[in-house]
């Protein structure tokens, strides 16, 4: 095998491990640098998992190739691409095969097409979807449009080509091809088989997460992540224990610029009435202090940086819900309980501040730990792992279904900045 392709095929990306901070972060992710591309790349491993990682990766183009996935079952059972990587790599294998080699002619814009209209709009539109020519929109046009909607992500398929159906097929195949391509990337950034006995992926894509035993996924549930202005990273860490009853430490930048205002409009009270304690600092053995020998005052204009640490008692109203699973990262984020169990039933669940909600995390513990964990006490409490889970953090628009492949939306526009990791400086994912 060429060095060079060994090289890809023998690694998960690495692309910066940087000092961990210092100063005290709290429960509350950090931005990413902008140094830090995350169209492809992971941006932490954590130092235990090095065997799966190299360096500084460069992202290559390796996947437009003729690739045949021959040598991948040649009766090794270890030591192969992901499973992920390689049902996405068949599914661009199969849009090459099918959608990708269709007339890719241009649709001019104009009224929606749909059963009735006539034209020559109508006559490109079939020609572009590989049916007989003609100028009518009839049921087959009607059926083969649905597919097309359906395969590409673009809402509810109804049959009727539109202003976005039109644009998705002006953009042509070769976009799309190019959007699996990055996919398979992100996918092959993922744990070669027989590397874990078990792990966790967190696709912030499809806002699921996937819970893999021996390579099999043997369960999953929805979970809420990042927003697109407080995006989930892709990463790759490891789950070393849980707290119970957990507290929420306030960030010492919102310290300043939430609590110590808070408390300069509604006074002391403000405290007492959201649950909150002050403690002489953080070195995990500070000491309650009275709040009222504190200078607020100072700390919320600046002033005075903040040394206290501000937390949130646990019960229903703490953010982190009943139980924490920590994932060190200078990044700040982890996976948690929430209160608020409406948002699993969203198909928008792209809004939390980056850290991973958990739709069950009774049956995440279980999964973990091999039953769910029992505090003895109504405080927090800290559950040590029995055997560090490594959890990977990817993010796919695109997933393997039946003998296809479905697009989803890209809602941290990381598709748009792969584009040019993947294909050269010229390359965007144009979205019109």
């Amino acid at each position: 095998m060429h060095k060079k392709y060994r090289l890809i095929v023998s690694a998960v990306a690495l692309l910066a491990t940087t000092p961990l901070v210092a100063a005290p972060l709290g429960d509350e992710p950090i931005p990413v640098p902008h140094t830090i591309k995350q169209g492809i790349d992971f941006v932490y491993v954590d130092p235990q998992l090095n065997t799966v990682a190299r360096r500084h990766q460069r992202p290559e183009n390796w996947l437009l190739r003729v690739i045949s996935f021959d040598w991948a079952f040649g009766g090794r059972r270890d030591n192969l691409p992901n499973p992920l990587f390689v049902s996405l790599g068949q599914a661009l294998q199969q849009y090459e095969n099918s959608w990708a080699r269709l007339p890719q002619v241009k649709i001019p814009a104009g009224a929606a097409l749909k059963p009735g209209s006539t034209g020559s709009r109508v006559r490109l539109l079939r020609t572009r979807l590989g049916l007989p020519a003609g100028d009518s929109f009839d049921q087959r046009l009607g059926e083969v449009v649905r597919a097309y909607q359906q395969v590409h992500g673009l809402g509810t398929p109804d049959g009727i080509a539109g202003k976005a159906t039109i644009a998705s097929l002006n953009r042509g195949a070769a976009y799309y091809v190019k959007r699996l391509a990055i996919n398979t990337e992100r996918a092959y950034r993922l744990p070669k088989t027989g590397l874990f006995p078990r792990y966790v992926v967190v696709d912030v894509g499809a806002a699921e997460a996937y819970l893999v035993d021996h390579d099999r996924v043997v369960d999953g549930m929805r979970v809420v992540v990042g927003a697109p202005k407080t995006k989930t990273p892709m990463m790759a860490v490891l789950l070393k224990d849980a707290k119970a009853n957990p507290y929420w430490n306030v960030p010492p930048e919102l310290i300043r610029s939430l609590t110590a205002k808070r408390i300069g409009q509604q006074g002391l009270s403000y405290l007492k009435d959201f649950h909150y304690e002050v403690l002489s600092d953080w070195s995990g053995n500070g000491q309650p202090v009275d709040p009222k020998s504190v200078n607020w005052k100072a700390i919320a204009s600046g002033r005075q940086q903040p040394t206290v640490l501000v937390r949130q008692l646990p019960g229903p109203w703490n953010s982190m819900g009943k139980m924490k699973f920590e994932t060190p990262n200078e990044f700040g984020i982890y996976l948690h309980d929430t209160p608020h169990k409406e948002l699993f039933g969203e198909s928008d669940r792209w809004v939390s501040n980056g850290c991973i909600r958990l739709a069950d995390y009774k049956r995440f513990a279980s999964w973990v730990f091999g039953g769910v964990p029992q505090p003895s006490t109504s405080r927090e409490q800290t559950f040590p792992v029995p055997q560090p889970v490594p959890v990977f953090i990817t993010y796919l628009t695109a997933s393997a279904r039946g003998n296809g492949v479905v697009f989803r939306p890209d809602p941290y526009g990381w598709d748009t900045l792969a584009m040019p990791q993947m294909f050269g400086s010229g390359e965007v994912a144009s979205t019109q």
